[in-house]
């Protein structure tokens, strides 16, 4: 090809690659407009139509649409901001792929049913905002009045999911347990009350310094026990029952005695719900920390050592 001579479809469709069928569609839409006709009516083509026809299939290939290669041949559009703006897309493609395949997978695994795939393909879709939204909603339901004391705050962030950009399909599996987990009622209800006894706990407390929850001086208190494996209802526990519920007393201002130690496994059997524990373990896997250490044995000895000691 020279820069004067013109070709016919044929022969450009030869030079390109392209078929004669492909080069005529891409022609009829402006795309690659032929230079001149022949007397029979024949299309004929400049060399420039090879160049443009090789960026075409070039683009085509990446996935623009034919509007978007108009104007970048045409150059109403420069071909930096075209890529661009097709490389965000193809992102967003991407995390979207994860996010079904992390949903497939969830369903082979849970032999979801129809009503159940539905509702896990909605909560995996939901944007950012949507997401933060839902969690929201929650903490609100749980900590709504509550969360003006400064030990709720920590809590609240302590308990909220945040799914990375592009999540591994462990992590999109845990984010749709855990959502459908924030909107059961039953586990709201579970978490609100709580909040309400710690809330009980910090306000009716005579002490102004920063102090740990029950829950946490259980914990501290009865590990060792567990560990040298101390019978919850001998006497070596009794020491151990005595520390614990004597900071719960001072906690609330009540006197250490039967009432307030059934009031106390009341309290240590409701956090010792296995949903709260689920919730910290998926939790976990969303924000990639590490999974926590379950608290179940700890709880289930203080609740054996109280009623051993409160039976009438």
């Amino acid at each position: 090809m020279n820069g004067d001579t013109l070709y016919p479809i044929g022969e450009l469709a030869q030079r390109t690659g392209l078929t004669v069928k492909t080069i005529r569609f891409y022609s009829d839409r402006g795309i690659v407009a032929p230079t001149d006709r022949s007397p029979a009516g024949y299309r004929l083509y400049g060399i420039d139509a090879v160049a443009r026809l090789d960026l075409v299939r070039t683009l085509r290939e990446l996935g623009l649409d034919l509007s978007t290669i108009r104007k970048v041949v045409d150059r109403e559009l420069s071909l930096p901001e075209v890529a661009a703006a097709h490389a965000e897309a193809l992102t967003v493609q991407i995390r979207v792929l994860r996010l079904r395949r992390a949903v497939l997978t969830a369903v082979a695994e849970r032999g979801s049913t129809p009503e159940e795939t539905e509702r896990m393909h909605q909560l995996a879709r939901l944007s950012e905002d949507e997401r933060s939204r839902l969690i929201g909603d929650f903490l609100d339901a749980v900590f709504g009045g509550l969360d003006a004391a400064p030990a709720f705050a920590g809590v609240m962030r302590s308990m909220t999911p945040e799914l990375p950009d592009n999540p591994e399909a462990e992590q999109v599996q845990a984010w749709v347990e855990l959502a459908e987990m924030s909107l059961d009622p039953g586990f709201r209800a579970v978490v609100r009350r709580m909040a309400e006894d710690q809330a009980a706990e910090q306000t009716r407390s005579d002490v102004t310094a920063p102090h740990r929850d029950i829950v946490a001086a259980v914990r501290d208190q009865v590990g060792p026990a567990l560990t040298a494996g101390i019978d919850p209802a001998s006497p070596q526990a009794d020491p151990i029952v005595a520390q614990f519920t004597a900071y719960y007393a001072h906690l609330l201002g009540h006197p250490d005695d039967i009432e307030l130690r059934r009031r106390l496994v009341t309290r240590l059997e409701s956090v010792n719900d296995p949903r709260r524990e689920r919730y910290l373990q998926l939790l976990a896997v969303v924000n990639g920390w590490p999974a926590p250490e379950s608290l179940a044995p700890v709880f289930d000895w203080s609740v054996q050592a109280l009623r051993a000691r409160t039976q009438q």
